[in-house]
């Protein structure tokens, strides 16, 4: 089949794509167990996505050339765990992996409102099991927190159901995430074992209160004693979410269209006009070099209490802002019967910005960081799905860091070094204070990929900032297509030991050869 450029399915934003055998959609279960006895059997590689919307890592562009695209978007179904004993509803979801978070939250909106769950801040239309099988951070934690009791489709052929879920017809298939023995899910995360089919999604209660809480740090050179203190804060239970912590380039570019937006349709200006008036209006935003993004959750009196808390230890660090839809509503209501004034109008046009980001604190997800990428590069014509079509060029780099602000700090500044060097100037950077004792970096480099030598360059600066994050002993804890060999070649004795047990589910090897895997596919003739 003959594609153009655009319309190619591996086509995508990292500029990097692989010739492909074609494309299939199972539409069930069974069919997808038929289609991988059916490679088996012809040693057709198998490369399976869930949307396909794996932006800035390969999307849904194969590690090896000659495999057969496996679109499991048709198997979207969402059911809801009930207690059979009292009919009451449990926070646990059996997802498809072509539920996107989209989906979710709108079945969650209309059938079960007191139910949210951990967005990403990507589009609406991600897949919810893609994203966690690939360790996805989100706003409430790590995706891969949430997923347990897997149903996969190995490469032999064979359904295996992991934890209690093996147990046909039992409440605890749902509800008990460890089973008994080994816990096999951990195999399917970051793996080419087999294609996952279903799995159990936790989902959280609404609590009481929700307030998302903007950190705007003051003087760059406190970023490490900022970063350790909301490690504290993270570790005493006052702030509960994840913090993203994002340079002013991050912030800016991801404010940028939001702000446009409304000084166009809102102010009638022209475009050049706007772009032109939107520097000052995010630098009211988000005037320091870095700023946080965070949600405080619990009773009316924990809220306040934790709050007052913080804005105790923030003092000279940080501003502190807590973001309400109440108080949105109210200062956007003022600002924008003003806006003839420059300030007030400056003011409405933040809060438009604003208004759907900070509702990713409090589990609502938006397109908004999409629409921006799309804007810059002139396609804002597209839906946030079809990113993949535009001349946007998008490559992420994303290292595990030790939760030391001294450490980050010095890291930061051996990035934007090298990345000088290698002719980009402006990273784009979020530090996400995941867990207690865990933190993680995702730099991102922009190019336009209509730039032939552009895309060569960027990808070239890429390799050397791995080559410096492996320099200083750490590792990226999710990694591109397009990286895989240069993951694998670090540690082989390692990858060997993961090959090993890939030999047991898939012994023929046609499950997304080389995606983190130590062997490269040979493309089938």
């Amino acid at each position: 089949m003959a594609y153009t450029q655009s319309e190619h399915p591996s086509n995508n934003i990292t500029g990097r794509a692989t010739d492909v055998l074609g494309q299939v959609r199972p539409a069930s279960v069974r069919a997808v167990i038929k289609l991988v006895r059916e490679a088996r059997r012809n040693g057709t590689p198998l490369y399976p996505f869930s949307t396909g919307l794996n932006f800035g890592y390969g999307g849904k562009s194969p590690t090896a050339a000659g495999s057969l695209l496996v679109d499991l978007g048709a198997l979207n179904t969402i059911r809801m765990t009930v207690d059979k004993s009292n009919g009451r509803v449990l926070p646990v979801a059996v997802i498809g992996p072509g539920v996107t978070q989209g989906m979710l939250y709108d079945f969650l909106e209309e059938h079960h409102p007191n139910l949210t769950f951990n967005v990403t801040g990507s589009a609406r239309a991600t897949s919810i099991i893609g994203n966690s099988l690939d360790r996805g951070v989100g706003y409430f934690g790590p995706r891969k927190e949430d997923l347990f009791g897997l149903a996969v489709v190995c490469g032999n052929g064979k359904l295996l159901r992991t934890g209690f879920r093996r147990l046909k017809r039992s409440p605890l298939g749902t509800s008990n995430p460890y089973g008994l023995g080994p816990m096999l899910d951990g195999l399917f995360f970051q793996s080419n074992f087999g294609l996952v089919v279903s799995a159990c999604f936790r989902l959280v209660p609404k609590r009481p209160k929700q307030v998302a809480l903007s950190l705007s740090l003051r003087r760059e050179e406190d970023l490490p004693a900022f970063i350790d203190e909301l490690a504290n804060c993270k570790r005493e239970g006052l702030i509960e979410s994840v913090t993203h912590i994002a340079n002013r380039a991050r912030t800016h570019a991801t404010l940028a269209y939001g702000v446009t937006r409304y000084l166009e349709q809102q102010c009638a200006y022209t475009p050049e006009r706007a772009f032109a008036e939107a520097e000052s209006v995010m630098d009211l935003i988000a005037p320091g070099e870095w700023a946080s993004l965070g949600a405080i959750t619990g009773t009316k009196a924990q809220v306040k209490a934790n709050l007052v808390e913080i804005r105790r230890r923030m003092k000279g660090l940080a501003r502190v802002r807590p973001i309400t839809h109440q108080l949105l509503d109210t200062a956007y209501a003022v600002a924008h019967r003003l806006r003839f004034i420059p300030a007030a109008r400056a003011n409405a046009a933040a809060i438009s910005a604003i208004r759907p980001l900070h509702t990713l604190a409090l589990g609502v997800p938006t397109d908004a960081a999409i629409d921006n990428l799309l804007w810059k590069f002139g396609r804002a014509d597209l839906s946030a799905a079809q990113l993949d079509q535009s001349n946007c060029g998008l490559l992420f780099i994303n290292p595990a860091l030790p939760l030391d602000g001294a450490f980050v700090d010095r890291f930061i500044t051996e990035m934007k070094k090298t990345a000088a060097r290698y002719y980009h100037d402006t990273l784009y950077i979020t530090i996400n204070i995941e867990t207690p004792t865990s933190l993680v970096a995702v730099i991102n480099l922009l190019f336009d990929r209509s730039n032939l030598e552009g895309v060569k360059r960027a990808h070239f600066c890429a390799d050397r900032l791995l080559d410096k994050i492996h320099e200083m002993g750490l590792e990226v804890y999710r990694a591109r297509a397009d990286m895989m060999a240069a993951i694998v070649r670090r540690d082989p004795h390692y990858w060997a030991v993961i090959h090993a047990l890939k030999t047991r589910l898939d012994p023929d090897g046609i499950i997304a050869p080389g995606r983190y895997d130590a062997q490269p596919a040979v493309p089938k003739t």
